[in-house]
């Protein structure tokens, strides 16, 4: 008896440990969650998001306009340090049929989601860069990043 109790010992620090390891992975994949909203003001109500090199981040975009979609749908669109925004939203207003978003301009951008309609939730899941700074995020559909319908990413 006392060889299954050493063995049932055993077990049991072992599970604990096991258990431990599973949990701190679940939580070291969970991300960092930012709700926004697009309004009819042009404007994402977060302009400013924080993040460290590489921390998982999903935005979750909510377009809070009653307009009907052709008139009023927003997206988000993280750039990279490199890119011009202006160039990327000039290409991306001529292409409504990806959702705004230039298939010639894939390699400026870090992640976006489709357009977020009155009332609807759009969302995106990506690992910020590794290098710190700031990224600049936009809205590509036409008109919107002209009339001020940015925000900042920094990674620090």
């Amino acid at each position: 008896m006392k060889t299954l109790k050493i063995i049932s010992e055993e077990s049991t620090k072992i599970l604990t440990l096991l258990l431990l390891f599973i949990t701190a992975g679940a939580f070291a994949q969970s991300a960092k969650v930012i709700e926004m909203k697009g309004t009819d003001q042009l404007r994402f109500s977060v302009e400013s998001i924080e993040a460290t090199p590489g921390q998982k981040i999903t935005v979750k975009l909510t377009n809070d306009s009653k307009f009907p979609a052709a008139a009023m749908s927003h997206n988000f669109v993280l750039l990279k340090q490199s890119s011009d925004a202006k160039a990327v939203d000039e290409a991306s207003v001529t292409h409504p049929e990806s959702e705004y978003i230039a298939p010639e301009m894939k390699d400026k951008i870090i992640a976006h989601t489709g357009l977020a309609s009155g009332g609807k939730t759009v969302q995106v899941t990506f690992n910020a860069p590794k290098k710190p700074g700031k990224y600049l995020y936009i809205c590509t559909f036409p008109g919107h990043f002209n009339a001020g319908m940015k925000g900042t990413l920094t990674v620090k």
